[in-house]
């Protein structure tokens, strides 16, 4: 399955970011305010060529260099990566000896580099995967900024003269290189101002974020990073207009693409509410993991009992799960009065507990999560699924379920599109929102004997 991106976008381009002190093991830093702050261009050195994103620094607080070559004495270095309309806060930016180290902590990611007597910044990208594993890609960012892609020395496509730009609707089909895996749709939309594109891919599971690059001589270039996903789409115009590429995520995965222009209104993919369902009659949806701390928690624990229930299928890792996040912190702490209950079941790469708890941690601490969190298991979604009898399949991450106050699933939605799909995000929102505000506005009379009905259980009070 190709590996989606939510969580970056999480609508954070205005957050501001965690910073960490400048520090440095040699007698006199190897950076300074003139030399670092700024935006540069980025690149990735991916399968497919260069990967490129924008990357900002800036130094806040504390004593500015007098001059040239002076090492600030105090302040907080910052950094921004962006991708078209998105400028997103990484975790924080630290040195170490001769190198600067751009911190993605809840992705547990990071970008190292030396400066270069060109002054470029020179080094490599890292970020744990499945199974603890590591991707890893040659970094290089120069300034000024410039244009993302660098120009192409390459002759128009045949089909340049036939497809004057890619703005609108597109059905597209990924299929991965060097496997038997089923075609994957998806449904693309993009903006074009000049030669300037930006965009996603949505898929039956979620996008792949802000996308941005260009399209010019019936050449089309997109990409993407936000620490825990590198993205980058080529694709030459055809003949009849419509478009045929490749698609490389990381240092690892590659797949063909090839995408015709639809109508806006045409439907291209399956209802993401209808993808996963029950596998009982009674309508029930059964939990019993550890939380954080070590104590088990279950769907039949004294919480839940007459409670509106959301529960959350997700990964740390999953970058549409943490553009879900705030949301359902912020839905917690609105309707938690009111009756509703959320609960995040965290399915992680390593399978090492004591890591796993680490990442989940930082995940709820970057949210301001305060429901339960618990450790359900890997993220392998045949092997989630066996952990979630219930249901019929875990699809995607995330996948939402809610339950009403008879304790009776209500509806499941699986995946979730971000903020990069711009009105798609909006109206998702507003659906999710409303489901649960229609199940807490259900008859208050029902609670008494709710209370009565649901099985008793785990009577432990949870905090």
């Amino acid at each position: 399955m190709i590996l989606l991106a939510g969580c970056l976008a999480l609508g954070l381009a205005c957050s501001a970011p965690t910073t960490q002190k400048v520090s440095s093991t040699t007698s006199e830093p190897a950076f300074t305010e003139l030399d670092l702050a700024g935006t540069w261009r980025a690149v990735l050195e991916s399968p497919g060529g260069e990967l490129p994103f924008l990357l900002r620094f800036a130094l806040e607080g504390g004593a500015l260099p007098a001059k040239a070559g002076a090492a600030a004495e105090s302040g907080s270095w910052s950094a921004w990566v962006i991708n078209g309309e998105e400028e997103a806060p990484t975790s924080g930016v630290h040195f170490q000896g001769e190198s600067v180290v751009v911190d993605f902590t809840w992705y547990d990611s990071e970008i190292t580099a030396s400066r270069q007597p060109d002054g470029a910044l020179v080094g490599e990208w890292r970020r744990t995967s499945a199974e603890g594993a590591e991707s890893r890609l040659p970094f290089r960012a120069t300034r000024p900024a410039g244009q993302r892609f660098a120009p192409l020395d390459e002759e128009p496509t045949p089909g340049a003269a036939t497809l004057l730009n890619v703005a609108g609707a597109w059905s597209v089909e990924f299929r991965e290189v060097g496997t038997a895996a089923e075609v994957e749709p998806a449904r693309g939309e993009f903006e074009q101002q000049d030669v300037g594109v930006r965009g996603t891919f949505l898929t039956p599971t979620g996008d792949y974020r802000f996308l941005a690059g260009e399209y010019a001589d019936g050449w089309l270039r997109l990409s993407t990073f936000d620490g825990a996903h590198a993205f980058l789409f080529e694709a030459r115009a055809q003949a009849d207009g419509s478009l045929e590429g490749d698609f490389w995520s990381r240092d690892t995965y590659h797949a063909k693409w090839t995408a015709r222009r639809v109508s806006g209104e045409d439907n291209l993919l399956p209802d993401s509410w209808q993808a996963v369902g029950l596998t009982n009659d009674a309508g029930r949806f059964q939990f019993s993991f550890e939380d954080l701390d070590g104590h088990l928690l279950t769907s039949n624990d004294r919480r839940f009992r007459g409670k509106v229930v959301l529960v959350n299928i997700f990964g740390s890792w999953c970058p549409n799960c943490n553009d879900e996040a705030p949301l359902l912190a912020a839905w917690h702490r609105r309707y938690g009065e009111r009756g509703l209950e959320v609960v995040g079941l965290a399915y992680e790469f390593s399978g090492d507990e004591t890591r796993d708890r680490t990442m989940v941690r930082r995940f709820a601490e970057r949210h301001g999560i305060d429901y339960p969190l618990l450790l359900a298991g890997t993220s392998d979604k045949t092997a989630a699924a066996a952990t979630l009898p219930d249901l019929t399949a875990v699809l995607a991450y995330p996948t939402t379920v809610l339950i009403g106050r008879d304790g009776r699933v209500r509806r499941i939605h699986s995946g979730f599109s971000g903020p990069g799909t711009g009105g798609h995000y909006d109206a998702l929102v507003e659906e999710l929102e409303g489901a649960i505000e229609e199940l807490l506005e259900e008859d208050e009379l029902q609670q008494d004997s709710v209370v009565s009905e649901v099985p008793s259980g785990d009577d432990r009070a949870s905090g």
